[in-house]
């Protein structure tokens, strides 16, 4: 089906950012540019009636609830609200039904849930609110590390910029690479953006342990750069090997090296934020070694790799001419 209709809803406690990605996307006339017009509605529970946005000011929406039905695609943006207008889940529901493609930014996933439509279903939202998410649709399969998910008729984005990334990769997938790069050029972005959530994710260090086990870990975060084998750490902790692997994954939910290994890849990001250190100081400093294994164990856990990162993240001054 081409897609030539798009009307997204609003509702009370609309986020206004997010609502403006979808009307930047498929609202703005850009036939001069050569991009398809869509036929574009803002709707609401009653067309003419002001609704309070997240940030106080009103929008007024020009059509009612029937506007979703029949369009190609239903957009549903971010909305504050913890509980959603029976109506307007419907309205949505029914769009659904008759072969729309429903896509939602940041939170407006919950509205998607709210009406049924994550169920046994990939889906994310904002990293902030993915737990919530999963815990209020439990059958809903929720991936926190994702920008966007893309599972054919419906499409959820992550938090506040994801959302631009979602919209373009729909138009990319249903009018193709040209009309899209003309939309992204307009808009001054990327046309597709690398990475996940987990680049942006801030991952603080998990010591909720033990008064008797946090020294241990104390250690072992004050000595990153040595090496450390599950042998040698029990040595220290006065526990046998298998003792100590037990207890530390009832402590941390992370066997010994993965734990270990995920706190030198959080190190290795500060130090890619703070210093001027090349990737071979960062990977000793770190202690994984090489430069080789600090990259394949950032790209997994980051999700991309250290130059990237400290492209987009270094503070200023801290890069000099180092190279990751």
């Amino acid at each position: 089906m081409p897609l030539r209709s798009v009307s997204v809803l609003v509702l009370e406690e609309l986020a206004v950012f997010e609502f403006g990605v979808i009307c930047e996307v498929f609202g703005t006339d850009r036939a001069a540019q050569g991009v398809p017009s869509f036929d574009f509605k803002v709707c609401g529970p009653e067309p003419g009636n002001a609704l309070r946005t997240s940030v106080g000011a009103m929008i007024t929406p020009e059509h009612g609830l029937d506007g979703l039905a029949g369009a190609d695609l239903v957009a549903i943006p971010a909305i504050g609200a913890s509980e959603y207008l029976p109506a307007a889940l419907e309205a949505i529901r029914r769009a659904a039904e008759s072969g729309s493609i429903i896509l939602t930014v940041c939170s407006g996933a919950f509205v998607a849930g709210a009406a049924g439509l994550l169920d046994g279903r990939p889906c994310t939202t904002h990293w902030m609110h993915a737990d919530e998410l999963a815990a209020r649709y439990p059958t809903a399969m929720v991936d926190r590390d994702v920008l966007f998910v893309d599972d054919g008729d419906l499409i959820t984005s992550a938090g506040t910029a994801a959302g631009i990334d979602a919209c373009l990769h729909l138009v990319r997938r249903e009018l193709g690479s040209e009309v899209t790069n003309k939309i992204a050029r307009s808009m001054v972005v990327a046309p597709q953006r690398d990475g996940g959530q987990r680049q942006y994710i801030d991952q603080p260090i998990p010591v909720r342990c033990s008064e008797r086990f946090a020294p241990q870990l104390e250690w072992i975060l004050t000595n990153l750069e040595k090496p450390h084998t599950v042998a040698t750490l029990a040595r220290r902790a006065q526990m046998s090997s298998r003792t100590f692997a037990r207890r530390f994954v009832e402590e941390t939910g992370r066997t010994p090296m993965q734990w270990v290994t995920d706190q030198r890849v959080l190190f290795a990001r500060r130090l890619l934020e703070e210093t001027a250190l090349d990737v071979d100081g960062i990977a000793e400093r770190s202690g994984f070694g090489s430069a080789t294994l600090l990259r394949h164990h950032f790209r997994r856990v980051i999700g991309i790799t250290p130059s990237d990162y400290r492209r987009r993240f270094a503070c200023p001054g801290s890069e000099g001419a180092a190279t990751a």
